[in-house]
Order: C-alpha cells, then sequence, then structure tokens
C-alpha cells in the first residue's frame, strides 16, 4: 500500500525500531519529545511525492518546476562529482504548512560558552534539541531560561536522517536562491558520508567545508561570472564575521575564567556583549553588507555565539586536509574517515596542523 508516494511496508521496520527506543525511555519529558519527533518525521514520510511525478505535472508552477529539476542536477552532481553516497534522499518533495522543517534550540551555562549537548539514539550528543513546532520549540526554550542557561533558538530548512530515511526536499527550502538551495542539498548530503556520534563541531564544520567546496565546484561547471565575484566577496565577509565573533567569544571565556563574584560578572558579560554590537555596526558600514542584521538581533550570549563555533571552527582543517591531498576527494574522504576514528585529542593534534 502506498501514501503519499511512499510504501508503508518499507517504513514499518524503522517505525517499530523507534516504538522501541521509545519502550526503554524513562522520563515522560523525553518521551514527549520523542513522540513529536517521531510524528514530525512521520508526517514527512507521508507527505512525500515524487519530484519525477511533479515534473510530469504541467499544472506545476514554472519557479517550483526549475527549482526541482535543479535539486535532481545537483543530486546527480553530488554524486558523481563530489563522491557523496545520495542514496534515495531528495527525489520526493513536500509542501509544508510553516516556513521551517524544524525549529533547533541550542543552550550554555550563563557563564561559559561551552554549549550544552543533549544524547540521541544513533546521532550521539549534540548541542541542540529540534522541534518539529515552533510552539514546542519556544516553551522548551523558556524551560531552560528558567533553569539560569542562556538560550537561543532558530527554524532551520534541512536536516539529515543520516541515510535511516529517504529525505525529502521541503517548501522551506525551495525558498532560497538557487545557490543557496545547492550549499544546503551538499551540506546535508556530507552528513551521509561521515558523521560521528557526539561531535558537533567536526560534523558541522566537515558539512560546511563540504557545501563550500561542492558549491564551488559546481561553479567551475556551470560558470556564472557575477554569481563567482558576489561569493567570493562574502565568503571574505563571512571568514570576518567568524573571526569577529570567535575575538569576543575569547574574550568572555577570559571573563568567565577569572576571580570575579557573578554579579560582577554578569555586569562584565553585558558589557562585552554590547561592544560585540557596537563593533558590529563599523564591521557592517566597512563592508557595506546587512545581511547578519538578524544575527545580531538576537541576544548575542553564550549559546547563540556557540552556533558560529559549531559551524565553522574546523572548516579551515579540513580545507587543510583537502590541500594535502592535492584536490583529490577519495584521498580527501579517507583522511577525514581516519579523524572519526581517532580520540577527541588525537583529532584535535592533527586537525590544527592541518589548518597551518
Amino acid at each position: 500500500m502506498r501514501v503519499g508516494g511512499v510504501t508503508l511496508a518499507r517504513l514499518l521496520p524503522r517505525a517499530l525500531l523507534a516504538a522501541l527506543i521509545l519502550a526503554v525511555l524513562v522520563s515522560c519529558e523525553t518521551i514527549s519529545y520523542y513522540g513529536q519527533a517521531a510524528q514530525g518525521q512521520l508526517s514527512l514520510l507521508l507527505g512525500r511525492k515524487e519530484i519525477q511525478s511533479l515534473l510530469r505535472d504541467e499544472s506545476l508552477a514554472q519557479e517550483t518546476r526549475s527549482k526541482l529539476a535543479l535539486i535532481l542536477e545537483a543530486r546527480q552532481f553530488a554524486e558523481e562529482q563530489l563522491l557523496l553516497d545520495t542514496g534515495s534522499s531528495y527525489l520526493s518533495y513536500v509542501e509544508l504548512n510553516r516556513p521551517f522543517v524544524v525549529w533547533n534550540v541550542f543552550a550554555a551555562p550563563e557563564f561559559s560558552t561551552q554549549s550544552q549537548t543533549w544524547c540521541y539514539p544513533i546521532a550521539g550528543c549534540v548541542s541542540y534539541r529540534g522541534f518539529f513546532s515552533e510552539r514546542r520549540a519556544r516553551d522548551f526554550a523558556d524551560s531552560l531560561e528558567r533553569e539560569r542557561l542562556d538560550v537561543y533558538s532558530g527554524g532551520v530548512d534541512a536536516y539529515s536522517t543520516l541515510g535511516w530515511f529517504d529525505d525529502p526536499i521541503t517548501s522551506a527550502v525551495l525558498r532560497r536562491s538557487d545557490h543557496v538551495l545547492l550549499s544546503l542539498l551538499f551540506h546535508e548530503l556530507a552528513h551521509r558520508l561521515v558523521y560521528l556520534p557526539g561531535d558537533t563541531t567536526f560534523n558541522e564544520s566537515f558539512a560546511t567545508f563540504m557545501e563550500q567546496e561542492g558549491l564551488r565546484r559546481w561553479l567551475q561547471l556551470h560558470p556564472q561570472p557575477g554569481l563567482m565575484a558576489q561569493l567570493e566577496r562574502e565568503a571574505l565577509i563571512d571568514k570576518a564575521f567568524v573571526a569577529l565573533v570567535s575575538r569576543y567569544r575569547e574574550k568572555l571565556d577570559a571573563l568567565y575564567a577569572g576571580p570575579l563574584e557573578e554579579e560582577a560578572m554578569r555586569a562584565e558579560k553585558a558589557l562585552v556583549q554590547e561592544a560585540l554590537r557596537v563593533e558590529y555596526r563599523s564591521f557592517r558600514e566597512d563592508w557595506d553588507y546587512r545581511g547578519y542584521d538578524r544575527w545580531f538581533a538576537g541576544p548575542l550570549n553564550n549559546a547563540q555565539l556557540g552556533t558560529v563555533a559549531s559551524y565553522n571552527d574546523l572548516v579551515p582543517s579540513f580545507a587543510g586536509l583537502l590541500r594535502e591531498s592535492e584536490g583529490d576527494l577519495t584521498r580527501f574522504y579517507a583522511k577525514v574517515t581516519e579523524l572519526s576514528k581517532l580520540t577527541v585529542e588525537q583529532r584535535s593534534i592533527l586537525l590544527s596542523e592541518a589548518s597551518l
């Protein structure tokens, strides 16, 4: 039997596995969380429509048609040119009745930039909690704030189930420009290739590097001089943004390691956050770029600063590994796989050396 283009028989074994996982959980809060996650994932799987079938529909809007055709082309490119495992992911499409597929909540102690983690079956421990409902995400964020944690949350266009399911493309992704859509696709497919449970920075930095490298190679085959110049400029701005945030994160690390009492430390923390806002105003004028305005409208707390670290800290290291591999992706992936087998300390040393 097929529902929404999905064969139910294919879903049942993994649905039963999810049920078994839930059965061994003891916390009511945890059961509630996994319940909403299972329900949200199942709704995506049951709502899928095959892209090829949609493309045969003459009534399909031209803009949607172009985006879906681009996704199929990008999948083939990712498989043949980037040597990524596409499986059967992104061969289907889901129309959502919400702006994002999930909302992620991040948290950190009031006086530490070390992100709090939550542990899950298969995925291991990660520095966020994801919700298919914005209201549930907001409620959870509020509960963390009541515990005096720094909290930051935001919507997400796409995520990977690491090959456990055939992930669909959602309407949240189609809102993006073509080059951002391509970047998202390469990022999520990278998670299927290498994923180390419990190391968010390793996983997300690798995927961020692969989205950048993937887009670079795509544009080599599909030259767009104007876009290439734009992306080169944005890459410089992104690098300056990461450096700016990292510098203030280090200022906070030094503050938290100091001898101040809580009240005084809290006051100094607020001064550092305000100084970051002031410097950003100069940053945006120097670069004539407003792309980070929404980000800087956030609290600029430990949780928010930690999101930049997770997605960017090791990108230079992976770039160094690819240079060592002379641009050969097979050799590069072999190096990354070997790194994933090492201890955290061993990985840290080798990745630091690679970034030089």
